[in-house]
């Protein structure tokens, strides 16, 4: 049944067919290599996939991010991290992370971070001398911080498919999120020294306070839904209601949204949630399947076959998700991989909540991996550069950020303490 599910969903996504189709035909063809095939058990878990109070955070969040792209919060977010650390050498690639920890506070998403981020900064660091190849990977290695640091749509997705809570998934990538932004700072600092990049102009404490005056609306936005989900005060599809809200009349307050702008910020955030619903929903019939058919029992005799320590196995895993991560974008791999390996690690004490935020670090890794790495195409896009180039650019953030994703495998502590904190 592994090799069944397995080899039919590769074989339909290999000849072209949507991912969310191919997960419906392969749960298909083991429905009828089970016996079990109804069109009636389809149906009801295609609407109860959808029917999910949890992921009505995500068109919310989806939201939030157009939003902020419109109205005028990503350029203050940028203005007052380049008044902070833009005049060093190397400064722009600093305000580049710094924005990003920033920005991943807001949306969840690691493209819309690094559309956002992208648009603004790389023309600015290819104009000041930078290297417009390791610029653009930083963007693009930068960016994955949205769907780690909270609030964070994979993690919601996976929550909804595992039966685990988003608020603890949220709480626990906030230090891990900081240790791979901390990661990103010491690569660059070493290699930006290979450009003779002109540094800008030091701002004074008056502009600092200017530019923090102008940003204060926006970078109060993270810290609410923190706090809010901390103290209990909302749940995380309610948090995704009041960023959204907030972000609206902050837009409308800085006077760069117009209602004219309306329109197309919701049918933008309407054809993404679109997409990530029904694969939801598709990914939920797959899990019954999957369940009924015991695949979950067969993989765990199958690896623990190889080992019953806990660490090894999730070494083993993380492994074979980094292959998975270079051919499968991130959202059906969770969907897909989720009601497969959850049982597995709980079955060896594995606590699901860290499993899963390493389970979507590892997968966002795979978003900046070539062939199929959605976030290395939106840079090429901006830069319009080609794969290889920016894979070369790429290259030390994407080892630095292996390094610290198997660091978090070997020391479950540096996850599982500051949890606690949270908690």
């Amino acid at each position: 049944m592994i090799w069944l599910f397995l080899g039919s969903l590769f074989f339909f996504l290999l000849i072209g067919v949507p991912v969310a189709i191919s997960m419906l035909l392969s749960a298909i063809a083991m429905m009828l290599a089970l016996g079990i095939f109804d069109t009636q058990i389809i149906a009801e878990n295609l609407i109860n996939g959808a029917n999910s109070f949890a992921l009505m955070a995500i068109p919310f969040f989806v939201l939030t991010g157009e939003i902020m792209n419109v109205g005028g919060i990503s350029r203050r977010i940028v203005d007052f991290a380049s008044s902070l650390v833009g005049h060093i050498r190397g400064g722009l690639g600093y305000v580049m992370i710094i924005s990003g920890v920033i920005f991943a506070g807001l949306s969840g998403s690691a493209v819309a971070d690094t559309a956002a981020l992208g648009a603004i900064l790389i023309p600015m660091m290819v104009s000041k001398g930078y290297n417009v190849n390791r610029s653009t990977g930083l963007v693009a290695s930068t960016g994955i911080l949205g769907t780690i640091i909270p609030p964070s749509i994979p993690m919601i997705l996976f929550g909804v498919i595992g039966g685990v809570s988003i608020t603890k998934l949220f709480m626990s990538g906030i230090v891990p999120g900081i240790l791979l932004a901390t990661g990103l700072v010491t690569v660059w600092y070493f290699v930006a020294k290979k450009d003779n990049a002109q540094t800008m102009p030091k701002a004074t404490k008056a502009e600092r306070w200017k530019a923090f005056k102008r940003a204060f609306w926006a970078l109060l936005l993270p810290l609410i839904i923190i706090v809010g989900l901390r103290g209990g005060i909302f749940t995380p599809t309610e948090a995704g209601v009041v960023s959204a809200v907030y972000a609206l009349i902050v837009s409308f307050g800085y006077r760069e949204m117009k209602l004219r702008d309306l329109p197309k910020v919701f049918i933008e955030a309407t054809k993404t949630t679109g997409i990530v619903m029904f694969l939801a929903a598709t990914a939920i019939v797959s899990g019954y399947v999957i369940t009924v058919a015991q695949v979950p029992v067969e993989l765990a005799g199958f690896l623990q076959g190889f080992t019953t320590n806990p660490t090894i196995l999730m070494i083993i895993i993380m492994i074979f998700l980094l292959l998975v991560g270079m051919v499968m974008d991130l959202t059906p791999a969770i969907l897909i991989f989720t009601p497969v390996l959850l049982p597995v690690i709980t079955q060896v004490g594995i606590d699901p909540v860290y499993f899963g935020l390493l389970m979507v670090i590892n997968l966002s890794i795979g978003l900046i991996t070539p062939p199929v790495g959605t976030v290395l195409y939106v840079g090429c896009g901006i830069s319009k550069i080609s794969l290889v180039e920016i894979s070369k650019g790429v290259l030390p953030f994407l080892i630095v950020e292996i390094i610290i994703l198997f660091l978090l495998v070997l020391f479950p502590e540096l996850v599982t303490v500051p949890l606690g904190w949270f908690a």
